[in-house]
């Protein structure tokens, strides 16, 4: 069904006459009923009739010139809603992995309330290979990943990748531990994460490089857990070097290769310019 032909038929249905609907659409009185005669045609039922020397709408077209109301509504809400020039205004439904969502994603949306009030962000934690599916069934809008130097990320065609921040990652074992290498711990348990196998990949990179292979026995996602297998003694694993941890867990410094995680926010390809999406994109970059 043509919107151009709808906007005719409603105003129409509101001004009462082809001529006066020619006068305001700056057209001719010829144009508008060939367009309503198509629309009539389009649809499979009369839409005017004759009145004397003008013409009233039936009460099918009376009925559809209701349902025009609703759909040019929705048409002009939509290309402003798109206009690149337009302030943003829209839900954008984010997800990303914890430490993203505290370091990069609370600020901005902070500072994405002051600027553009119409925005609203939606939260969910997810890890990379979870957000991955939801991007691909349009279910998020942006997605915070992360991979590994040691461990890269399977990219998608579609995916518009943009790098955000990366960090250092180091062993860790209890403080009590006289432990210094990476070898050190060939004959230790081994913890890494539940929800992804990017960390796996690079322990086990790394025990190859070093002789041996890893004894993997916990899987875990919360940094805090991990924390407390180690310091009970139950295995070691992998930990940001930069992250503030328990007085009872040391990280230690890897040599070459040494693992960096590195952060990004993934958008399907193409949809970077919503203003919505790009306003945030701005503030996360910049952060």
């Amino acid at each position: 069904m043509d919107v151009r032909r709808l906007r005719l038929l409603w105003e129409l249905s509101r001004l009462g006459s082809m001529h006066d609907v020619a006068a305001e659409l700056r057209t001719t009185t010829s144009s508008v009923s060939q367009g309503i005669a198509a629309l009539a045609r389009e649809v499979g039922t009369p839409l005017v009739e004759p009145d004397g020397r003008r013409v009233r709408l039936t009460p099918a077209g009376h009925r559809l010139a209701a349902h025009a109301v609703t759909i040019l509504a929705a048409v002009d809400t939509a290309r402003a809603d798109l206009d690149s020039r337009a302030e943003p205004a829209g839900v954008v439904r984010v997800s990303g992995f914890a430490t993203a969502i505290r370091r990069s994603l609370l600020p901005a949306m902070d500072e994405l309330a002051r600027l553009h009030p119409g925005v609203e962000v939606r939260v969910h934690e997810y890890e990379p290979l979870e957000a991955f599916d939801l991007l691909a069934r349009d279910d998020i809008d942006l997605a915070l990943t992360y991979d590994y130097n040691l461990a890269s990320a399977p990219w998608a065609p579609e995916h518009e990748v943009t790098p955000l921040w990366e960090i250092e990652w180091g062993l860790g074992v209890p403080s009590r531990d006289r432990g210094r290498e990476f070898a050190d711990y060939a004959d230790h348990d081994w913890i890494v994460n539940s929800r992804h196998t990017a960390d796996e990949e690079v322990v086990r990179t790394l025990a190859s490089l070093a002789g041996f292979v890893p004894r993997v026995v916990h899987r875990i996602d919360s940094l805090e857990l991990l924390e407390d297998l180690i310091v009970a003694g139950r295995g070691v694993g992998l930990l940001p070097r930069r992250r503030p941890s328990r007085r009872d867990v040391r990280v230690l410094a890897l040599a070459e290769p040494t693992p960096t995680l590195r952060a990004c926010a993934v958008l399907r390809r193409g949809r970077s310019q919503w203003p919505p999406v790009r306003a945030l994109m701005d503030l996360l970059v910049a952060g």
